[in-house]
């Protein structure tokens, strides 16, 4: 049962009212759900529901292991797109940002987890809601009188998608050093949610297969907790279906299952560190700034603007000569990559079985890294009763910018961003 707890006058939170709710097992949540929005009042007739689960940092091998017969089972039965891919920078906010605005980072705004703020003069997380310089599919739904939830078991994803939802769930309790939720919470508030709150679109991550991905060395006791996550994350999902099926609720929603991103694991002596490399250059000494993300580098000039273009030649020159590098591009100049000036003037990528770690061989310890190309693959496929998730296997190249043109037009959506989505329905 919800009880409402009315705001505090003149705080951030006004236009919101803060539900306190049982869940199922007993936990007591919190959810901050909008007031005096057209949302809110959205009509209950149109039945359709629409879920997306995010499985953190899966690999789509993992699906086929044997440690996750629901998943497997739910894509078995579904729409499934073997060929699916992360895109550039391949990393957990841009490809979650992706998802739900069906476009890419050069016009979204968020190339990657970690960036040179210009302004700020430091680097820094994207994690605030004005990070995002377009529309979601969460805001088009609500204009058309659909309720939305978020529920998101990272800190920076809770930051950056703001109050756009109708419905969210501050992630609780955090874990020291990951600042994410376990599943194990993240999917009692889910369940709840959808229970007490019932919103036609669902945005779920679940986060323990990437953090526990992030300390796998592919050996011993540290793979034995990779499986056991697989294990526990695919029991989660298992209870979100059933709750479906009991529910009557299975029958009219199509249940997207997705990754933002894959894993790649390095060796303790396989570190690039392009810091000390670019600091011995009399050109780029003390003029770029790096902001690391774990498989990817991306690089800023800081120096004078009449001397950006040597310095981009001289930072893609130190860059590719480096041992580790895969490949390193002047952003502004490749096309494909689409990222944006927050993503600075170079992107570096390293090899598979690499890391960067800036600014020194120190400042990244952690062996499973994701960002570049090798974690590029992830599962992607539509489930659910509804006959949109009929079952079909499609060769075609899906991708995460795929997954708000497929919920706008599950739902009739009127309309896409200027310029068109970037992504394409899949259903």
């Amino acid at each position: 049962m919800s009880t409402p707890t009315p705001p505090v006058p003149g705080h951030p939170t006004d236009r919101r009212t803060l539900l306190k709710v049982a869940g199922a097992g007993g936990l007591a949540l919190t959810f901050s759900t909008a007031t005096g929005q057209p949302a809110y009042a959205a009509p209950s007739r149109d039945r359709r529901r629409a879920y997306v689960l995010v499985v953190d940092g899966c690999r789509p091998d993992e699906i086929d292991s044997g440690l996750m017969p629901n998943l497997a089972a739910l894509r078995a039965d579904g729409r499934h797109f073997p060929r699916a891919h992360s895109m550039p920078v391949m990393e957990t906010v841009p490809n979650h940002v992706m998802m739900m605005t069906g476009v890419r980072p050069d016009r979204s705004g968020v190339p990657a987890n970690e960036i040179y703020d210009r302004a700020l003069g430091a680097t820094r997380t994207m994690d605030r809601p004005t990070d995002i310089r377009t529309t979601t599919v969460i805001e088009r739904l609500g204009r058309q009188g659909f309720r939305t939830g978020t529920v998101l078991s990272k800190d920076y994803l809770y930051g950056v998608f703001g109050e756009r939802a109708t419905h969210r769930w501050e992630p609780f309790p955090l874990l020291p050093v990951t600042d994410h939720a376990p599943d194990v919470f993240t999917m009692e508030a889910a369940l709840t949610m959808v229970e007490e709150l019932d919103p036609h679109l669902v945005f779920v991550n679940l986060g323990d297969v990437d953090r526990v991905g992030h300390s796998d060395l592919t050996g011993g006791t540290l793979q034995a907790l990779r499986r056991a996550a697989l294990v526990s994350t695919d029991l989660q999902v298992g209870r979100f279906l059933d709750l479906l099926r009991s529910t009557g609720r299975w029958e009219r929603s199509i249940v997207v299952v997705l990754a933002d991103h894959s894993m790649d694991w390095s060796r303790p002596d396989r570190v690039v560190s392009l810091t000390g490399p670019l600091g011995e250059d009399r050109l780029l000494a003390g003029k770029v700034a790096v902001a690391q993300n774990g498989g990817a580098d991306l690089l800023y000039w800081t120096g004078p603007d009449g001397q950006r273009a040597r310095a981009v030649e001289r930072m893609l020159r130190v860059a590719r000569a480096t041992e580790g590098v895969l490949s390193a591009h002047d952003r502004a100049r490749t096309s494909w990559l689409r990222l944006g000036p927050n993503a600075g003037d170079v992107v570096a990528y390293c090899r598979a079985g690499w890391r960067f770690s800036d600014p020194d061989v120190v400042s990244n310890p952690i062996p499973g890294n994701h960002g570049h190309p090798a974690t590029r693959a992830i599962p992607f496929f539509i489930g659910g009763g509804h006959p949109a998730a009929a079952r079909a296997v499609s060769s075609t190249l899906a991708a995460t910018v795929d997954v708000a043109p497929t919920i706008a037009e599950f739902f009739g959506i009127r309309g896409t961003p200027r310029g068109g989505w970037d992504g394409r329905s899949r259903i």
